[in-house]
């Protein structure tokens, strides 16, 4: 059975999926990257702070000057098109540099991380590495195949992404509480036609339960034929509702293009039989990556399970797992730095250093916390200070509980190391 299952996904099948879905795709990321350039983000993000939150392990990773990062910005503009429209290597080049690009910028600063930014990068490798069927272009929409399993792997993805975040729904404040909707949901009662709507009590309750099983299931919906087209409609409403209501950026219109490619579209391609598709030279590779990658899409999610620590609090294990909009959180972080030979301790102003939203992000992200601690003592290191102390007052309210401490007020963060062990120094879980 186990072999039948490998023989069937080799056979080819109409390419029409795929060209839909880099289409789509390519167009989000022009219309993304216009977006970044025409508000400015590329020098508030990138050129205007001081200093910037790094990914671990790659710390190494800089912004270029303005000049520079326009170009990569242009570049990625370019690599988007040749997505959409190039084919052979121009194709292959094109998926390369939109990849590079992208994830270079994402990589800059970690308070700009994103569930959809990380997805995109998914796509983005996906779309640079998958064998030279895959580079073909809307000359060959009728003609063209592809193995069943090139395909398939995209719809994997995109499933990851919604069954993840819908398990992670699956908590008491969620789906007991309604929280935090039952916070952001009135926000929206101005709204024309339905803003009375999300004042009623039972709202809250009605679209976490909703959400919870709409991205458990919605991508079996699409799966099987006969309720495609309905949950197609499903998406749309779903993900218009959700991008009118909060600020999510172009996740919407992403997951709106990206669900196409569930569908054939036999209709528009020609009736024929196919000829078996010549054996790729390099399958055993795109086994063993595939293999670990969707081996690390499976698992890395619930790394979170190695920590006994609530979630939502330390936010271990909390990033690259698909948990889109599970929380409110909100803080504030003081930070100390003395002087061990006088004593004399000075409170610092964040925002000599950081932009509002690096702040904000900041203060409510442990690890954040300890990066920018040892910044501030190499900075007052460097200001004559020898090696000085430093330690923060950082308050944290989640779903709208009582503001409590983050971190330990007395610990000097300059002795503190950021690895994947427990971090002792985040206070427990105080609700």
């Amino acid at each position: 059975m186990f072999n039948h299952w490998i023989q069937k996904i080799q056979e080819p099948t109409p390419i029409a999926p795929l060209l839909v879905f880099r289409i789509f795709f390519g167009a989000m990321m022009i219309f993304g990257t216009l977006r970044f350039m025409w508000l400015g983000w590329i020098e508030d993000h990138y050129i205007e702070p001081i200093f910037h939150f790094k990914y671990w392990g790659f710390e190494w990773i800089e912004p270029l000057s303005k000049t520079g990062l326009y170009v990569v910005h242009i570049l990625m503009i370019l690599g988007a098109l040749g997505v959409m429209f190039a084919s052979k290597l121009l194709y292959r080049i094109s998926a390369i540099t939109l990849f590079i690009t992208f994830t270079y910028t994402e990589l800059i600063d970690l308070t700009y991380y994103l569930n959809h930014y990380y997805f995109v990068s998914c796509v983005c490798l996906l779309l640079a590495i998958l064998p030279h069927q895959v580079a073909q272009s809307l000359h060959d929409f009728k003609t063209g195949v592809v193995p069943r399993w090139v395909i398939l792997i995209f719809k994997l993805q995109i499933a990851f992404v919604y069954v993840y975040a819908g398990l992670a729904k699956i908590n008491y404040d969620w789906l007991i509480l309604a929280l935090p909707l039952k916070i952001w949901l009135p926000a929206n009662s101005s709204m024309p036609v339905i803003g009375e709507i999300f004042t009623w009590k039972i709202t809250p309750y009605i679209f976490s339960w909703f959400g919870m099983l709409y991205d458990c299931l919605i991508v079996f919906f699409l799966a099987y034929r006969k309720t495609r087209v309905w949950a197609y409609i499903t998406v749309i409403i779903f993900h218009s509702l959700t991008g009118l209501l909060f600020q999510i950026g172009i996740f919407p219109l992403v997951m709106m293009g990206g669900t196409l490619i569930f569908f054939d579209w036999s209709k528009w391609t020609q009736k024929q039989n196919f000829q078996p598709i010549e054996k790729l030279k390099t399958l055993t590779f795109y086994k063993a990556f595939l293999g670990v990658y969707f081996l690390f899409q499976i698992l890395f999610p619930w790394r979170f399970l190695l920590y006994d620590e609530k979630l939502f609090w330390t936010e271990q294990g909390y990033r690259f797992g698909w948990r889109v909009m599970l929380m409110e959180k909100a803080g504030t972080a003081t930070f100390y730095v003395k002087n061990i030979q006088t004593g004399k301790e000075t409170m610092v102003d964040n925002r000599e250093f950081l932009n509002a939203h690096q702040e904000k992000q900041m203060a409510m992200q442990p690890d954040m916390i300890l990066q920018f601690a040892h910044f501030l003592g190499k900075y007052y290191e460097k200001q004559g200070l020898g090696t000085p102390q430093v330690r923060v007052e950082a308050y944290v309210t989640l779903n709208a509980r009582p503001s409590a401490l983050l971190i330990d007020p007395k610990i000097d963060l300059m002795k503190e190391k950021d690895t994947f062990k427990t971090k002792k120094w985040i206070m427990p879980y105080p609700y």
